[in-house]
């Protein structure tokens, strides 16, 4: 089905493999089974990106420390009770309920792992780092938009970004447009 490598982890061994097992069956690639956040933490490094689809709470540690301390290429399904959700998730992990449809499970896990391949496209369009000379230009334009207009460096600044995004350009060439208007 998909080529991502997930990372099943809940602290009955029991109720991991089972997870694994349903996961297995429906076509996802699971790494690795844990019953605790540092055996999950050290597969998560050791794998480089995926998904964890685990429980509430650990010996060691509950899900939302481990989601601040695995890697920013991982996302997170969280299969919780109801009481635990209405307690508030954190922000950036995917809920389920318990008990679940195995279709509301493996929805979710499509969702996440959609979310994950959106935020990897996005990283991967960014703009590159700019030159000292591109830097240097952006510079020259925030002063003159200072001394022409009476800005503040942050008011210069957001002007180009605004101007920027407005007119399709990015900040470079919105500084090269405005030299060109203003000299």
């Amino acid at each position: 089905m998909t080529n991502v490598n997930i990372v099943v982890v809940f602290p009955k061994p029991e109720d991991a493999k089972s997870v694994r097992n349903l996961l297995i069956r429906s076509g996802y690639g699971v790494r690795a089974v844990c019953t605790s956040g540092a055996q999950a933490l050290s597969a998560a490094d050791r794998l480089g990106s995926g998904v964890i689809v685990c429980g509430y709470k650990f010996a060691d540690m509950v899900y939302s420390e481990l989601f601040e301390d695995m890697p920013s290429s991982f996302g997170m399904l969280l299969v919780a009770s109801a009481r635990a959700v209405s307690e508030g998730i954190s922000d950036g992990v995917l809920c389920v309920t318990m008990p679940f449809h195995v279709n509301d499970l493996l929805d979710s896990l499509e969702t996440v792992i959609a979310q994950m391949e959106r935020r990897r496209r996005r990283k991967r369009s960014m703009a590159p780092q700019r030159s000292e000379e591109e830097k240097k230009l952006i510079e020259e334009a925030k002063s003159l938009l200072m001394e022409r207009n009476g800005m503040t460096e942050e008011e210069a600044h957001h002007y180009l970004q605004k101007t920027s995004m407005d007119s399709g350009t990015n900040m470079v060439e919105t500084a090269q447009m405005l030299f060109a208007l203003m000299r």
